[in-house]
């Protein structure tokens, strides 16, 4: 009987022992104390990141993923892109500060928006060195569209408030379920443009605080985790709910944005290469600012 609880002594001594090492090897501001600690918390944001990560972001991305460019087909097909003279008159747009900015921008995104994807179906990918790959340039294209943010803001922000013609292009949305060349009220920026700009300016603004918190999701977050009032576990899973509903729409209007200026009109890519848009496309499908430009001799 003596021998038993000796046996049974050491074996707990051990596994205490084991405990307090594993601890203090694994403990961080995410794993090992703060795990437990936060176990009371669950209800918080536990519960709901466990049934969006599960059920949900992935079949957001997916339809994200398939709507676009299956309507996106199917506009083409039926309807076709607009095809504007490329022999005519050129009208300025932008500036080469704004050129280089907004293909920064461009750039990261297309780095930015494909491996989010892939993060996002990290199970079906199997996970490993590709996702983890896909990760690092995910947070490497980061900092490149985060120096374009503010530049582009504080150039476009005053002709991206709406107006009475962004209701107009909204009730014929842009023409662009027309074959027909009529004139389309809206100024240098069109609704579409304008909604873009709001979605991916302040948007990404967003995105980038929430990315850098999961990107470093083992550094010490406490002072942004207690000025919330939460435990950093429950701010890197508000932080994964707010970035993953964001990426969504973020990731379905890009797309849109590059059918829009890549196919669904022929050639209006090249603005944001020399800065000029085409005098007949702006006459067509920025009629308000067109009238503008005549009025004050600019065309």
């Amino acid at each position: 009987m003596k021998k038993r609880w000796i046996v049974l002594l050491s074996t707990l001594l051990s596994m205490s022992s084991l405990y307090a090492i594993s601890v203090s090897q694994f403990d961080s501001p995410l794993y090992g104390t703060a795990m437990l600690n936060a176990i009371p918390n669950y209800h918080a944001f536990g519960e709901v990141f466990t049934l969006l990560q599960r059920e949900w972001f992935w079949k957001g991305f997916l339809i994200a993923l398939f709507l676009v460019p299956v309507a996106g087909g199917i506009h083409y097909l039926l309807i076709g892109p607009k095809v504007f003279s490329h022999h005519g008159k050129k009208v300025f747009a932008f500036s080469v500060l704004m050129r280089v900015m907004h293909n920064l921008a461009a750039l990261s995104f297309l780095v930015i928006v494909p491996t989010g994807f892939v993060m996002a179906f990290g199970d079906f990918f199997g996970g490993g060195m590709f996702v983890r790959i896909c990760k690092n340039l995910h947070g490497l294209a980061t900092p490149v569209f985060a120096i374009t943010v503010l530049p582009m803001i504080i150039a476009w922000i005053r002709d991206m408030f709406p107006n009475n013609d962004d209701v107009k292009w909204m009730m014929i949305v842009g023409g662009y379920l027309s074959k027909e060349k009529k004139p389309v009220p809206a100024g240098k920026f069109n609704a579409g443009q304008k909604a873009w700009f709001w979605i991916a300016m302040p948007g990404g603004i967003v995105m980038i605080i929430t990315g850098a918190l999961m990107f470093f999701l083992n550094k010490d977050l406490s002072p942004v985790a207690t000025m919330l009032g939460m435990s950093q576990i429950d701010l890197l899973r508000l932080s994964a709910i707010v970035h993953n509903i964001l990426g969504m729409v973020v990731a379905t209007f890009f797309m849109v944005h590059v059918y829009m200026a890549a196919i669904a009109i022929k050639g209006a890519i090249h603005s944001m290469i020399t800065g000029y848009k085409e005098e007949e496309e702006v006459a067509i499908l920025h009629s308000s600012w067109y009238k503008k430009l005549k009025e004050e001799g600019k065309v």
